[in-house]
């Protein structure tokens, strides 16, 4: 196989280089920024990736809104919005997790919502009463919040502290039993499916589970471009624990090895060798491997860039962590902090911070990764986060002493 070429027979080795070039193009790096990004180019990515995560995290921006501006730049914020609760072209189930996801989804996750019914097959008589309730007030008064039921109970704690009418409306989310119809100040808001999907996609035929577990391993491999069967099967979280029945006290094995055989078997993906990797990877048919790729991207931590830690390790040798949940003293890189991907390679992390009373971007922290020109990317990343500081509307910038790129960024942004 030649770069720029397609994967056309079953054991092909890739390079590590091969492989890193193809994740990218494959997760929409690879795209040529627009000069003026909408509504077209989120809902590509919606379609390319085929979730987006959301996050209530909002130090810098909600997580959900990052996807589409690491890879088209800026854009209308009201463009995912309007996609999503406006439109109807997107809506909200657990994909990786709680995600935006495309319509056509819909029918490939029935499966997963179908599952859920252990869990209320484990609810006491007395709850499922009260579940009940809570489905026939939302059937007649919703759209409603969590906190506009009539006796949705009190918060139980500070940290996840749902109160009982929160777990219901939780319970019959994943159910399918009702749906998200939009937000309000983050928070969701429930109503019946059939106010807030069509009667088509209602009534449409059900899909097999392992077809449709098939189906969403093929969409997971378009997106990631290459991975091994457990990287692939996470990206949808397929056979997780929470979708896999408990019989007799025993849980259902997962047996995505059988779907990664039978999607082989009818062509529908292919194996490959990847340097370096010990299991083998899959690909789907006749993918093209761009010759290069010369993105200039921060990128969310909650994009699917990142969603395996592994598999980011293994295709471009990038160790990350999410350090929001590490106590500050053992923190090595910040808060919040943001990979810089330019060309085909992680080159830098910033922790970064919108502070919207001052309309200030701060810098925390600028660290740059080995092996890169330490110039190149200076000039780069600042041509980014002048990028995310005109589409958030922040009009100054502040750059903080940690880390060994910090100096030479704050002369860049300071020009």
């Amino acid at each position: 196989m030649t770069t720029a070429g397609h994967c056309e027979e079953a054991g092909e080795i890739l390079s590590s280089a091969d492989a890193r070039r193809l994740a990218l193009s494959s997760l929409g790096f690879a795209a040529k920024k627009p000069r003026r990004a909408g509504v077209a180019h989120v809902r590509a990515t919606a379609e390319r990736l085929g979730a987006i995560q959301i996050d209530s995290v909002n130090v810098l921006a909600r997580a959900h809104y990052l996807p589409a501006f690491s890879r088209y730049g800026p854009y209308p914020l009201s463009a995912l919005d309007g996609l999503v609760h406006d439109r109807r072209e997107l809506f909200e189930y657990w994909g990786h997790a709680a995600c935006f996801l495309p319509l056509d989804l819909y029918p490939l996750l029935r499966w997963r919502m179908e599952n859920q019914c252990e869990a209320w097959a484990g609810v006491k008589r007395k709850q499922k009463d009260f579940i009940k309730a809570v489905h026939a007030e939302v059937a007649e008064r919703g759209p409603l919040s969590a906190g506009q039921l009539s006796n949705g109970g009190r918060s139980k704690g500070p940290w996840w502290g749902w109160s009982d009418g929160k777990e219901a409306l939780e319970l019959l989310f994943r159910m399918g039993q009702v749906a998200i119809a939009g937000r309000r100040n983050f928070e969701r808001l429930y109503d019946i499916p059939e106010r807030v999907f069509s009667k088509a996609l209602l009534g449409a035929a059900p899909v097999a589970a392992a077809d449709a577990k098939k189906a969403l391993l093929v969409r997971a491999t378009r997106a990631m471009g290459v991975g091994t069967a457990k990287d692939i099967a996470q990206y949808f979280h397929i056979d997780a624990w929470w979708d896999r029945l408990t019989v007799n006290g025993r849980r259902a094995p997962a047996k995505t090895d059988e779907l990664f055989d039978e999607l082989v078997e009818a062509g529908r993906l292919e194996r490959v060798s990847v340097q370096g990797w010990k299991q083998p990877a899959y690909v789907v048919p006749g993918v093209r491997i761009p010759r290069s790729v010369d993105a200039r991207a921060i990128v969310s931590p909650f994009d699917p860039l990142l969603w395996e830690r592994k598999w980011t390790k293994a295709v471009f040798d990038f160790d990350y962590q999410i350090e929001i949940y590490v106590p500050g003293p053992k923190r090595i890189y910040g808060y919040y902090v943001l990979p810089f991907v330019m060309g085909d390679r992680f080159a830098a992390r910033v922790d970064l911070k919108a502070d919207r009373k001052t309309s200030t971007l701060i810098v925390h922290a600028a660290f740059l990764e080995d092996r890169v020109d330490p110039s190149a990317v200076v000039a780069a990343l600042a041509g980014e986060l002048r990028s995310i500081a005109t589409w958030l509307s922040l009009e100054s910038f502040a750059v903080g002493s940690k880390g060994n790129l910090a100096s030479p960024l704050k002369r860049a942004l300071g020009k």
